[in-house]
């Protein structure tokens, strides 16, 4: 039972979570009421079974990388994090590779079946593509200057994204279909564009977190190359944007009169979002940071819960 905690802990499994909870909102608020949106129909949109695939090739290979960065990270979280430690204490480097090399390989896999099985042969390089970065991301750009963070933005943003790619279907060239399909792409952008903000900030404020360990193995992170200050700026910029973005939304919601949406908006997103500038600024601790972290998360959360809202007035 020990062995079966340890790899769950080592795969963030809330994070996992995270990820199939955002597919299934995008899939069952937007993606299937859109085919239904003024009386559109489609046979060929994306079944239940393939989305399930796809969501679980997408946990997979999400499940393998969070196991080749801590194998990778294992010094750096010696001193970062000592009492979290799984890899080594509880699961050896070996199994660690062999871990990663059959999640990553399955979700390739499912993403092949599933290209297959639609007709978008993209899919399967499309999963492999997002595992060489992961792979690339834990061995060299995770310790460069801002290059992995916007990696991992991407991959994050890419979560959301996936499931209006896997929709595309290549000769189709029906009306009805198209416009399906840029209201799908319209929402994606929407909430990728939210989850890649939002995860810039996240992972700068984790740097600033992590930035003793980081330092002390020779990273190049945002933080030691810039100073703490500097980062704090960074993230004060993106924060300002992704307020000034949800209070356009906020303004649209007004509009259309989508009045239960716009309060939400208001009371779970903007106004956390505006309450992080205070605790960022006073920050001087990993703890602080941690805390500050944990917030960054909730909003992110709460912002993909927003999705509800297409499927009660879209």
């Amino acid at each position: 039972m020990k062995q079966i905690g340890a790899f769950f802990r080592l795969v963030r499994w809330p994070n996992l979570l995270f990820i199939a909870l955002t597919q299934c909102l995008f899939y069952f608020c937007i993606q299937l009421p859109s085919f239904d949106f003024r009386g559109i129909q489609y046979a060929y949109k994306l079944s239940l079974p393939l989305f399930l695939l796809v969501s679980l090739s997408s946990v997979l290979i999400a499940a393998g990388g969070y196991v080749i960065n801590d194998y990778f990270d294992l010094n750096i979280d010696r001193v970062n994090k000592p009492n979290k430690l799984v890899i080594e204490k509880q699961i050896s480097r070996r199994w660690a590779i062999l871990w990663h090399m059959l999640l990553s390989l399955s979700g390739v896999l499912l993403g092949v079946w599933v290209g297959w099985r639609t007709g978008n042969l993209l899919i399967g390089p499309a999963n492999l593509l997002c595992v060489v970065v992961l792979w690339f991301y834990s061995t060299t750009f995770k310790k460069k200057l801002l290059i992995g963070n916007v990696l991992i933005s991407l991959l994050t943003a890419w979560v959301v994204l996936v499931i209006w790619f896997c929709e595309i279907r290549f000769g189709y060239t029906d009306p009805g279909f198209r416009e399906v399909q840029k209201r799908i792409y319209k929402f994606g952008v929407l909430y990728a564009g939210f989850a890649f903000i939002i995860s810039l900030i996240r992972e700068a404020v984790k740097d600033m977190e992590d930035m003793i360990g980081d330092e002390k193995y020779g990273c190049r992170t945002m933080p030691i190359v810039w100073g703490i200050q500097a980062s704090k700026v960074f993230v004060f910029t993106w924060l300002v944007v992704l307020g000034g973005a949800m209070l356009i939304v906020l303004v649209y919601a007004v509009q259309l009169r989508w009045w239960l949406s716009a309060v939400y908006c208001l009371i779970f997103i903007l106004i956390p979002v505006v309450s992080l500038f205070k605790p960022l600024q006073a920050a001087t601790t990993p703890d602080h940071y941690r805390r500050i972290s944990s917030r960054v998360k909730l909003i992110m959360l709460t912002g993909i819960l927003s999705m509800l809202f297409f499927r009660i007035y879209a």
